[in-house]
């Protein structure tokens, strides 16, 4: 008998699967992988990757995700291979918009495009994308040029045009993080950030953005807490904030999966990590850095995909459509004014 798919996004450790992996994978069956850098070496080898975790799986439809927002977030960069091309930070659209709007929206659009037919030809099926984050004066850097600007306004606007680059061409998004990232004063990948702003002033702002792209198909939760909300616990943690702000404030039905459970903003065992993500609301945990034995240990700690969980990711995977014909030069000379654009 099969198993049961797992409320699980793993990671791997190289450019193709061990034995061991293809092993781990065939037996806990996690819903689905996630790639970075060190995975990329080739749009072929990423294929031949990709397929080597769908078969271990058994499962065509199985997702892949991958975090290319381009600037200095692109796992398949050119500097691994030539092959790829650069892409531009969420910031250059917003500066671009500020010049002119119409533009701005195009380019975010062929350029979306663009990217998504680099991941198609690879076998990934979803991007973590966009980063909905509202960035606010004396937060850490970690988002910065990630944004793609300050107004909430031109954030939804330039997302949305993004993002349909990405589904014309058959790629999911993951909008992040989710209920808001931009207040932080510390790197969560390093520590646990706490934001002190009262609730008026996350919902005037913080939490406006996620409202208004409720309806993406999935989301990543921010490993932050929210004092106002939840004072002991991070947002992946807090039933309250899941609960009550994410799902029923935000109106956000689709799949939310973590933040990455290594980060050391989350604290405990993994096994307590998952538990506690899992009980809180979130439908998915995701784990990134391919060390096997904390994927076994999530793999031990996770539940099965099940009930809402299981019809939000059947839901999500049905909203990918066969890639759009698109207009190739239109495209790249979008791609090389925003790259080309004098920084102001």
């Amino acid at each position: 008998m099969k198993n049961a798919v797992q409320a699980v996004i793993s990671g791997c450790e190289g450019t193709a699967l061990s034995d061991k992996e293809h092993g781990f994978f065939k037996r806990t069956n996690p819903w689905g992988l996630i790639l970075f850098q060190r995975n990329c070496a080739s749009t072929s080898q990423i294929m031949t990757l990709t397929s080597a975790f769908r078969d271990a799986v058994g499962r065509k439809d199985a997702p892949v995700f991958i975090d290319q927002e381009g600037g200095r977030v692109q796992r398949m960069s050119p500097a691994a291979n030539p092959e790829w091309r650069k892409y531009p930070s969420a910031s250059r659209f917003g500066e671009l918009y500020r010049k002119c709007p119409l533009h701005a929206m195009r380019a975010a659009r062929n350029v979306g495009r663009l990217m998504a037919e680099d991941l198609e030809k690879a076998g990934i099926t979803a991007n973590c994308l966009p980063v909905l984050d509202v960035p606010q004066p004396g937060s850490h850097a970690v988002i910065s040029d990630r944004a793609y600007e300050s107004s909430p306004e031109i954030i939804l606007t330039l997302a949305r045009s993004h993002v349909a680059g990405f589904l014309d061409g058959g790629i999911l998004p993951v909008m992040k993080h989710v209920p808001g990232h931009g207040r932080a004063t510390v790197d969560s990948h390093k520590e646990l950030p706490r934001v002190s702003a009262d609730r008026a002033a996350l919902e005037s702002l913080d939490f406006r953005t996620f409202a208004g792209f409720a309806d993406c198909p999935m989301g990543m939760s921010a490993h932050i807490v929210f004092e106002a909300i939840d004072p002991h616990n991070p947002a992946t943690q807090s039933k309250r904030i899941i609960r009550d702000v994410i799902r029923k404030q935000l109106g956000f039905n689709g799949l939310l999966m973590t933040d990455d459970l290594s980060m050391r903003a989350l604290t405990g065992s993994f096994h307590d990590k998952v538990t506690k993500s899992i009980d809180a609301g979130c439908d998915v945990v995701l784990h990134c850095n391919g060390v096997m034995a904390e994927m076994e240990e999530v793999a031990d700690a996770a539940p099965a995909l099940a009930g809402k969980s299981m019809i939000r990711a059947k839901a999500a995977l049905k909203q990918r459509r066969k890639p759009l014909k698109y207009d190739i030069k239109t495209a790249m000379s979008d791609l090389l004014a925003v790259m080309e654009m004098p920084i102001s």
